[in-house]
């Protein structure tokens, strides 16, 4: 049953004000008001009108909420001790590779550890670079991450077809926490 405190539940989730939500509605603050308290008994027309602003409104985190909008790449021709020093520096485990603005592959901890016995100045980051991070969309819902990432060390977010960041796991915690 929709009742008025419902209808205040979902405004206050929605974080929009009683006066807000009536200039979206056509209607005056003191009406939202009394229909809130259930002082007033609205007409189905209205409570349908104010659900379906409501509804609208009401924020889902997305990818792009909790993606790092910060991407540090490497390109395929860098050497892997450019990489090693990037994710030193940064305090990160993995990068994405990148040329002209796509991405072609990923370096991690663990792929280089994987090649120690050959001089990092020396590789070059195509030679041993992992496949490209799974992509998203910045409008994606956040319960495509983790069957992502119990498979991949991060997931690249896409807006309008280019890169404009990228979530670890550790920013999917992060999220979950918040």
């Amino acid at each position: 049953m929709i009742t008025g405190k419902y209808i205040k539940e979902l405004r206050e989730s929605a974080r929009i004000s009683q006066t807000d939500l009536a200039a979206m509605a056509n209607i005056s603050q003191a009406h939202i008001a009394k229909i809130e308290t259930e002082k007033v008994n609205p007409r189905l027309s209205t409570v349908n009108t104010l659900l379906t602003i409501l509804q609208r409104r009401e924020k889902k985190t997305t990818c792009g909420d909790i993606m790092s909008r910060r991407i540090i790449p490497v390109k395929p021709h860098d050497n892997v001790k450019k990489a090693v020093h990037l994710m030193r520096s940064f305090g990160i485990s993995q990068l994405p590779v990148m040329e002209r603005g796509m991405m072609v592959g990923s370096i991690s901890e663990g792929t280089v550890i994987k090649h120690m016995d050959r001089n990092p100045a020396y590789v070059d980051i195509e030679e041993i670079m992992d496949s490209p991070f799974p992509a998203v969309n910045e409008d994606d819902s956040l319960e495509l991450l983790p069957d992502l990432l119990e498979f991949h060390p991060a997931v690249m977010v896409n807006k309008r077809g280019r890169a404009a960041g990228i979530i670890t796991k550790a920013d999917l915690l992060g999220a979950k926490q918040a």
